[in-house]
Parts: structure tokens; C-alpha cells; sequence
């Protein structure tokens, strides 16, 4: 797959940073270009608890923010066992990790392997 704009993928190097700087759990970055065209990227984390998992988002925010990315929207706060930080490009899904197992969104956007056909099932 080609590379990510310049763009994005500062976006995304800050938003990994800001993760980073306060020990997200399991983070993982899916380039879903080939799968959706709400986002070409999909970042995935997970909190200890609410209160990482709302400190993580915040801090995806505001350093989105000083690098000059605005977030068109954000749900999920008042709970915070999953939020959801809309960056245009870039959708990024912070959440506790027994959210993240029941939804289990590393299957759901990963693009399945092409299944392999037996040579006598492809006869007609």
C-alpha cells in the first residue's frame, strides 16, 4: 500500500506520541485506506482505567491541537470506557481493555487473508 501524505502521517506520529507520553497500553496503528473511506488511519489504545483512558484522550487533543490539527468531533468522554477522537484522516479509539475485547476492533478492521479455493470446488 503507498505511503501515507505528509500530513497524515504527522498526524499520526502525534498522535502515537501523545499516547506514548502517557503510557497507553497496546497501542496499534491500522491503515484502513483499502477497508473505509471515513479515515485513512485507525489508531487503537487502552487505559488502565476511566481516568487514563479520559487522560489519554485529552492529552490526544491538546497535542493534535499545538501541532495545528483540529478534532472535528469526540465521544464517549462522560464515561470514558471508550472514546472516540474524530481527526478527519484519523480516527483514534482509546478504551478500556474490557471494551476493546468485547469489540474487538483489530478484527473488525483488519482486511481477512484471501481464502484459499480447493482446485475441485472451483469446477462448476
Amino acid at each position: 500500500m503507498k505511503e501515507l501524505d505528509p500530513s497524515t502521517q504527522q498526524l499520526v506520529d502525534t498522535i502515537l506520541a501523545a499516547l506514548a507520553d502517557l503510557k497507553a497500553k497496546e497501542v496499534l496503528s491500522l491503515d484502513v485506506r483499502a477497508l473505509t473511506s471515513l479515515a485513512d488511519v485507525m489508531v487503537i489504545a487502552s487505559g488502565t482505567s476511566t481516568r487514563h483512558v479520559k487522560s489519554l484522550a485529552d492529552n490526544v487533543v491538546e497535542k493534535a491541537k499545538e501541532a495545528g490539527f483540529r478534532p472535528l468531533g469526540q465521544e464517549g468522554e462522560r464515561d470514558a470506557e471508550w472514546i472516540l477522537i474524530d481527526l478527519a484522516g484519523v480516527i483514534v479509539h482509546v478504551m478500556l481493555p474490557a471494551t476493546r475485547a468485547f469489540y474487538d476492533l483489530e478484527r473488525l478492521w483488519t482486511p481477512a487473508p484471501a481464502a484459499a479455493t480447493p482446485a475441485a470446488a472451483a469446477r462448476p
